[in-house]
């Protein structure tokens, strides 16, 4: 199974459109959050119209860049996996929207509270640990203290309680975004973690998975980039 994970497209439809033999060539799409520019909510349904066109299969939640009620249009198109979960050849797939109160000027910054909330219904719907091997999660904010919530000023700005929630739950694989400059993988235990990179600035990722007797493997994780035109 081939996986194209994505996060950060901040309205640009054009990388959308330029991902298209990676999509056809890909078993399903995750998006990891911000529909929407900086400062421009509005961009946020053109970029979602176009990414729910790119692949039949799509699984997404919003970023702190996506008003809050921008989750009603994602369920429209069925790609929400916000405080849900979604099953899909073999996977379970669950996230969390948002980013950490930080700046305050984004319309979707969250307590760490109201973050792992988000992930309440996995504990809640799958009591046994042995059914989390094959959990894929997305959170828009990074775990903390990883390769991939580092900002440039060397500060760790990730969620404790996403964290936390992954050392206890031990998922297959955590997809994040937001902070543009922490592009790269990383584990927390058994969990590989991965923030592809901002779309915007035409970064991606494919996850390469493998299944074994109904367990599945992640065989690996490439980054990769756009040719993007100016």
């Amino acid at each position: 199974m081939k996986l194209l994970i994505l996060s950060d497209g901040h309205g640009n439809t054009k990388a959308l459109e330029a991902l298209a033999p990676e999509a056809a060539a890909a078993d399903a799409v995750l998006f990891a959050g911000d529909f929407a520019a900086f400062g421009k909510p509005e961009t946020g349904k053109p970029f979602l119209e176009h990414l729910a066109k790119l692949h039949d299969h799509v699984f997404a939640v919003a970023g702190n860049c996506d008003v809050p009620e921008f989750t009603e249009e994602m369920e429209n198109y069925d790609l929400s996996v916000q405080k849900s979960l979604s099953y899909f050849a073999g996977l379970t797939l669950a996230g969390s929207g948002g980013g950490s109160r930080f700046t305050g000027t984004t319309p979707n910054e969250r307590t760490d509270e109201e973050l792992t909330s988000d992930l309440a219904i996995v504990t809640q719907s799958t009591p046994e640990a042995a059914q989390w091997q094959n959990l894929v999660v997305l959170t828009h904010n990074p775990p903390k203290d990883t390769n991939l919530d580092r900002t440039d000023s060397g500060a760790h700005v990730g969620s404790a309680g996403i964290r936390k929630f992954i050392e206890d739950c031990q998922p297959l694989l955590v997809v994040s975004g937001h902070i543009h400059e922490s592009r790269g993988v990383d584990k927390i235990g058994r969990t590989r973690l991965v923030n592809p990179g901002a779309l915007a600035e035409g970064f991606y990722a494919v996850a390469e998975i493998s299944f074994s007797g109904g367990t599945a493997n992640i065989e690996g994780i490439g980054m990769h980039s756009l040719s993007l035109p100016d």
